[in-house]
């Protein structure tokens, strides 16, 4: 493969109990995109039988009901130890990748140029600490998008600037709770439309944090979810109700940074 259609940066995937379903894995695999993939010692085997064992990375701790919050951490230190000054940290359950050409979706079969072409923006920038690909159901054909939107929260599909401050926290909406901290820091983040990502619905794969930590959803699952949130950040999120369910809602353009300054700055 030619290096203009490698990505710069390492990509790492982090899975539990889906060795048989990988999409992200197969999907990466489909384009010819390398890739890591960070699973829990009891699990190892099991994916270095259906993966190439040198893409299979070891986490040091298993079954901590804790969240995804230290396998991704993990993942950070792991790139910083590399030298890596970004590195992609990509959820277990993207099923595809797309791109966007003249208000129309386009699944990508080869390649790594829809990442590479992301760092490629993003590294124009010094204070962009996180990045990431928006999800393809949030884009509809014959409707003009821009080619990224500043500022908001980034999921599943993350580019993390290495020296970024903060750090993965929490049991529940750990996407959430970082994009907001980097926000406070006075930080960006830049979500692209241009580029986008398959993501299944949550819960609707097994395995993952489904059962240790989300207890199989059950009804109040929703409710802690958000509970925890709006405890980490009182100053921005409250819940509201949508779908039967208690949800989050974050109130962007309040957030501030330590001086009090609106938080949402524009890329440098």
């Amino acid at each position: 493969m030619s290096e203009e259609f490698t990505t710069r940066y390492p990509i790492y995937i982090i899975s539990k109990g889906r060795h048989e379903s990988r999409y992200t894995s197969r999907a990466l695999e489909g384009m010819g995109v390398p890739y890591y993939i960070a699973v829990e010692p009891q699990e190892y085997d099991d994916y270095c039988s259906v993966i190439d064992p040198k893409k299979v990375l070891k986490l040091p701790f298993s079954n901590h009901g804790k969240g995804s919050g230290p396998a991704r951490n993990w993942c950070w230190e792991h790139s910083q130890a590399n030298g890596f000054k970004r590195h992609w940290l990509m959820d277990d359950n993207i099923a595809e990748f797309w791109r966007v050409h003249k208000n129309k979706r386009y699944r990508v079969d080869k390649g790594s140029a829809i990442f590479r072409s992301t760092e490629d923006f993003v590294d124009r920038f010094e204070n962009v600490a996180l990045a990431g690909l928006q999800y393809k159901f949030f884009v509809v054909d014959d409707y003009d998008y821009p080619p990224y939107i500043l500022n908001t929260r980034i999921m599943s599909c993350f580019l993390i600037d290495n020296d970024c401050p903060e750090k993965w926290r929490g049991k529940f909406n750990e996407d959430v709770d970082l994009s907001i901290r980097v926000l406070k820091r006075g930080l960006c983040t830049m979500l692209m439309y241009g580029f986008l990502c398959g993501k299944l619905r949550t819960g609707t794969v097994k395995g993952g944090n489904t059962t240790e930590v989300y207890n199989n959803y059950e009804e109040d699952a929703s409710l802690r979810k958000s509970q925890m949130l709006k405890e980490m950040h009182p100053d921005v999120v409250t819940l509201v109700e949508r779908y039967g369910r208690t949800h989050h809602h974050v109130d962007l353009d309040a957030i501030k940074t330590a001086d009090g300054q609106p938080a949402r700055q524009n890329p440098l």
